[in-house]
């Protein structure tokens, strides 16, 4: 068996990528990588593409040649945690970073994320706190009742569970990631499906008993991709509310029949 003699990264970037041609081409890795350059700890990217089916495949490809630490990692159409889970298990670093390719959240806001492992913390979020710049009204109104409807009743404590920049140990991942009920159902979502698996993955951590910090992140939606069904803004939004309520709902009966206790 070969073993890997390459110094350990500290921090680990994976960026899920399905149909993000349109956010590619205005250079978010770009971004990504100017920002990593400048650190003075080692670090990898690992850009999950998820069977793309535009041309974000080749635009990576052309972006990473000559970039030793920045890889590209092909999978079997799957979805988002199908992507992130992929990546967490090639990374290499102590410290994992989720970050979404359209950067609404700029990667250097891990730096307000990266202190409180110092401080003893497994888990560390981004929140996008409670102006939501560039979400439109219906959708800020329905954020405040989704969150204070689920703080009812699992993760009282964090505001945030949809953020999509999250970090952790890697090791806490390696653990948690694989009791995600989405990785026992039959069916796998196609095309690009909105989730709350965020939500019992947090949970789940809570519930191993990882220490869990929520960090307040900068955030404006810069989103271009065609990942999202584009058929109407509202339509749209009730079905991601609809598809979120039965999650936090399917966690918290799953916790009441008790399918955590071996967590």
């Amino acid at each position: 068996m070969m073993h890997d003699e390459r110094p350990r990264p500290y921090l680990s970037v994976i960026i899920p990528c399905y149909n993000e041609a349109k956010n590619l081409e205005r250079g978010v890795l770009d971004e990504v990588y100017r920002y990593l350059s400048d650190r003075d700890y080692r670090w990898e990217a690992i850009i999950v593409n998820d069977e793309s089916t535009d041309n974000s495949r080749s635009l990576i490809k052309s972006f990473i040649r000559h970039k030793s630490n920045v890889s590209l990692l092909d999978i079997p159409h799957g979805g988002k945690p199908e992507a992130v889970w992929a990546g967490i298990r090639e990374a290499r670093g102590k410290i994992v970073l989720f970050t979404d390719m359209d950067q609404s959240t700029s990667l250097q806001e891990v730096e307000k994320l990266l202190p409180w492992y110092e401080r003893g913390y497994d888990v560390v979020i981004g929140s996008r706190g409670t102006g939501r710049e560039g979400f439109s009204i219906v959708r800020q109104i329905g954020s405040v009742v989704f969150r204070s409807l689920r703080r009812l009743i699992l993760l009282r404590n964090i505001s945030d569970t949809q953020c999509g920049f999250k970090s952790c140990r890697r090791e806490a991942a390696l653990e948690v990631f694989p009791q995600l009920q989405f990785f026992k159902q039959k069916d796998r979502p196609k095309g690009w499906k909105v989730s709350a698996y965020d939500v019992e993955l947090l949970h789940l951590f809570d519930k191993a008993g990882y220490a869990l910090k929520e960090v307040e992140v900068e955030w404006l939606n810069r989103d271009q991709s065609d990942t999202k069904d584009q058929t109407g803004a509202l339509a749209r939004y009730l079905r991601e509310s609809i598809e979120m309520t039965k999650e936090v709902s399917r966690v918290s009966l799953n916790e009441l029949k008790g399918l955590y206790d071996d967590v």
